[in-house]
């Protein structure tokens, strides 16, 4: 049985730049992460590995550099590491992304079948959260979002019961299998690669899938299967902040002009 975490490699948004004449990321020079949120399902699918013994694989579509990204994975312990890299790859939207990782997935399910799919919640670059439901949907699995613990996986009986973390409340759902689940922050601590493993991990094999292997329209995929695009990306402008009163020499002065500067702006409610 195997379980599939979707990982992406992106910028580290701490660091992020943009190039003010073509309104894109400036790359160079920025060092790459493992998404966050892909790191708690990356551990989630090792947790089912060390409690009930299922083989987990990591995709990743992106690059070549992206390699590092599943390096870590196997410093981790993933059983079978595939980075998805062909130049019609390039410029996708989650709508092409989904179509080249649900492409990868079926592939997998042809020798061995697959349990879950593990993808997390969001990226930090792109913030959308429509890859994971996109595999689903195509693949036609259970989708599973915004999951902060998993209640019970029964293989023999072929579902899953998670809870999912909405807004204020929890909700416990059961679902068959193959379900494909995106997690949360919430659902566990990711470990840390000890040292025989982050050296074994360098030389870990790492599969490539590019299109010659997946045989997808390339029309469907990349930039040509991508239906929406960035038209244009900017900092949004602050406005300067302003100092007002003496707090030190004079707390409650000041403390009064702050409260008739709100009023002033219909801030306070009395």
């Amino acid at each position: 049985m195997l379980v599939i975490a979707c990982i992406k490699q992106v910028p580290d948004t701490t660091q992020v730049q943009i190039d003010p004449v073509t309104n894109t990321l400036v790359r160079e020079g920025i060092p790459f992460i493992v998404n966050p949120y892909d790191t708690h399902a990356l551990e989630e699918c090792l947790r089912l590995k060390d409690q009930l013994g299922v083989r987990v694989a990591a995709l990743s579509m992106g690059p070549p550099n992206a390699v590092a990204t599943l390096r870590k994975a196997c410093a981790v312990g993933v059983d079978e590491a595939i980075l998805l890299s062909d130049r019609c790859f390039g410029g996708a939207d989650t709508l092409a992304t989904s179509q080249v990782l649900s492409a990868a997935i079926s592939k997998l399910a042809e020798t061995e079948e697959v349990a879950l799919v593990f993808c997390g919640k969001q990226t930090i670059d792109g913030d959308t959260a429509q890859t994971g439901p996109g595999i689903a949907t195509r693949l036609g699995y259970t989708q599973l979002t915004l999951v902060d613990r998993i209640e019970e996986l029964d293989l023999e009986n072929r579902t899953v019961r998670v809870r999912r973390k909405l807004e204020g409340r929890y909700e416990i759902v059961e679902a068959p299998l193959p379900a494909m689940i995106t997690a949360v922050r919430e659902l566990n601590r990711p470990r840390y690669p000890t040292v025989p493993m982050r050296l074994a991990a360098a030389n870990a094999e790492i599969k490539l899938w590019d299109n010659k292997v997946l045989q997808l329209d390339e029309k469907t995929v990349g930039l040509k299967g991508s239906p929406t695009w960035v038209s244009k990306i900017f900092s949004p402008e602050r406005d300067k902040g302003e100092i007002i009163g003496d707090g030190v020499n004079d707390p409650v002065g000041t403390a009064q002009l702050l409260v008739d500067k709100l009023l002033d702006k219909d801030l306070l409610v009395f």
